[in-house]
């Protein structure tokens, strides 16, 4: 079991979390800290492999956490979960060596997706004493091997594509929803939400997550103007 520990002062954003971990096979929560200072308590009395970590709390903030645990020298992963989306946090955070980057408000899917990642990972390190470049690659660097194809997904066609392509290209702002494009070409909101998702996954659009006043997710895209050539090959 990887033993976890959630450090968060927002007891809804900590319960939240709480649950996902329960939810999640292999993962065994062992504390529940609000604070730097009472997490610290609790890694120097027993073990933990792995913390899902803040950065605005009361007193010190969670890179200063992060900090610590490498100047120590302590095993232990961490994956950044919070609000602060500039650069300089997330290059921080980064190069002082965090499993993974979650900006909130997140789906549980994108947890999921990191949880499993790094279980993975875990079980590879724990059966293995050497590796090939090809091992390493793939389980630390997240180099993939991919076919490269022209084929659209099942269920897609470069008809409707090519009309939700020129839908967003019309578009004069720069984000754009669903339902903006649910607008301009007529079809329904799940089938367009299949093409964004596709145009997302090869890196085309890139897509964010922003709640609106009844809670309620909505995806907000925008084009990736360095990979937005990759569409070509499908229209």
């Amino acid at each position: 079991m990887i033993r976890t520990m959630i450090v968060e002062d927002d007891p809804m954003v900590a319960e939240f979390n709480k649950r996902y971990i329960g939810e999640i096979k292999g993962f065994q929560l062992v504390a529940v800290s609000s604070t730097v200072d009472a997490a610290i308590d609790v890694i120097e009395k027993q073990p933990v492999d792995l913390i899902l970590l803040d950065i605005f709390m009361p007193g010190k903030n969670g890179l200063e956490l992060l900090i610590y645990l490498r100047e120590n020298e302590m095993d232990i992963d961490v994956i950044m979960i919070s609000a602060a989306s500039d650069i300089e946090r997330i290059q921080k955070a980064i190069r002082y060596g965090v499993v993974d980057y979650l900006i909130k408000p997140f789906e549980f899917e994108r947890l999921n997706k990191t949880l499993t990642a790094y279980k993975e990972k875990a079980r590879f390190i724990q059966d293995q004493r050497v590796v090939n470049q090809k091992e390493l690659d793939q389980q630390f660097f997240n180099m993939k091997e991919m076919e490269v194809t022209e084929d659209l997904p099942k269920g897609l066609t470069n008809n409707t594509l090519e009309q939700v392509w020129e839908a967003i290209s019309t578009l004069k702002e720069e984000q754009f929803s669903t339902e903006d494009i649910v607008k301009v070409v007529g079809i329904s909101r799940v089938s367009v939400r299949k093409y964004l998702k596709f145009l997302t996954d090869i890196g085309v659009l890139r897509e964010r997550i922003i709640y609106g006043t009844v809670g309620r997710p909505v995806y907000q895209y925008e084009i990736n103007k360095s990979e937005e050539h990759l569409i070509k090959k499908f229209l």
